[in-house]
């Protein structure tokens, strides 16, 4: 049960169990995936839902947006998309005899971006700056996107016929990539029952777009220690330094830790950061955005080689007190 913490509205402290409630519903049995979606909204972060098909990554994706009762938009990725069919087109008006822009789906404030790695590097490099500066330029013209706005990707990992993967400049923008695996034999006992008919709707918890945006401002508020702050930069430098690694966390990396450690303290009704938030947090925002060097890739081939490394880098890293 989340409790407020001092000075925190507690009506949207309630909003946010029912989101998590509503969210839980959705995803049968999978309460740590849920968990990481909405430490990624409230930490202003986009998510990266890398699995195999059919395990409930494109019904996350929208439960989350329509429990937030927020713009949605969703866009399915193929090889034959333009970057103008993600952002918009300007176009000329003979009426008016003037050029206006015609938004594209990007305007919104959930995107789901679905089999991003179908696409062409052309039209993922599309996401950079909205993802990074929450604009768009067209034309010369900078365009503002709504507030709060999250892009929610998703991609397959085994199938590789027909995909582009992503380059590490875009995998960067991406707060944390989380993998969702196959529910236990109970929740998938009730997935299989209920999807004989049509799931009822279910009730949202009530956040409006104002609300996640009070809570967005409100993870800022979470104070973090400077003990804590030099224990992640410890393990942001071993991974720089790591044998297995060609290339280690960025500073947007060490950046994206910090709020998303921030995030699940509120998530959890606390205004101050523990060494527990970075343990849960390190792998899911670290591990896609190191690259695994050559030698290490010829020997294990494995897709979770990156968190297996974060997790030994963990272990190595002493944990303040």
């Amino acid at each position: 049960m989340v409790a407020a913490p001092a000075g925190f509205p507690p009506q949207i402290a309630s909003k946010l169990v029912g989101l998590e409630t509503v969210l839980g519903s959705a995803l049968r049995g999978k309460p740590d995936v849920v968990r990481l979606s909405v430490v990624c909204l409230l930490a202003r972060g986009h998510l990266l839902i890398e699995d195999v098909p059919g395990v409930g990554k494109t019904t996350l994706a929208q439960a989350l947006a329509r429990a937030a009762s927020c713009r949605f938009h969703r866009l399915q990725f193929t090889s034959d998309m333009l970057p103008s069919d993600v952002l918009g087109v300007t176009i000329y008006n003979v009426r008016s005899e003037a050029f206006e822009f015609k938004p594209g789906p990007i305007f919104s404030n959930f995107l789901l971006a679905d089999e991003i790695n179908r696409t062409t590097p052309k039209t993922q490099s599309a996401l950079l700056e909205a993802m990074n500066e929450n604009q768009v330029t067209i034309d010369g013209r900078s365009h503002q996107l709504p507030r709060p706005f999250m892009v929610i990707a998703t991609q397959n990992p085994v199938e590789h016929h027909g995909t582009y993967p992503l380059p590490e400049s875009q995998l960067d923008r991406f707060l944390m990539r989380m993998r969702i695996g196959y529910p236990d034999a109970a929740s998938e006992r009730q997935i299989v029952r209920n999807s004989v008919s049509p799931l009822p709707e279910t009730a949202g918890p009530g956040l409006s777009a104002e609300d996640v945006l009070l809570l967005q401002e409100a993870v800022q508020s979470v104070a973090v220690d400077d003990a804590l702050v030099d224990y992640m930069l410890a393990i942001v430098e071993r991974t720089r330094a790591h044998e297995s690694l060609a290339l280690g966390v960025s500073p947007r990396g060490s950046q994206a830790l910090y709020r998303a450690v921030q995030a699940r303290a509120l998530l959890e009704g606390r205004d101050y950061a523990i060494p527990d938030d970075v343990k849960r947090l390190a792998a899911p925002v670290f591990a896609h955005r190191v690259v695994i060097n050559t030698r290490t890739t010829l020997v294990q081939r494995r897709a979770d080689v990156g968190e297996r490394i974060i997790e030994e880098i963990l272990s190595q890293v002493e944990v303040p007190l």
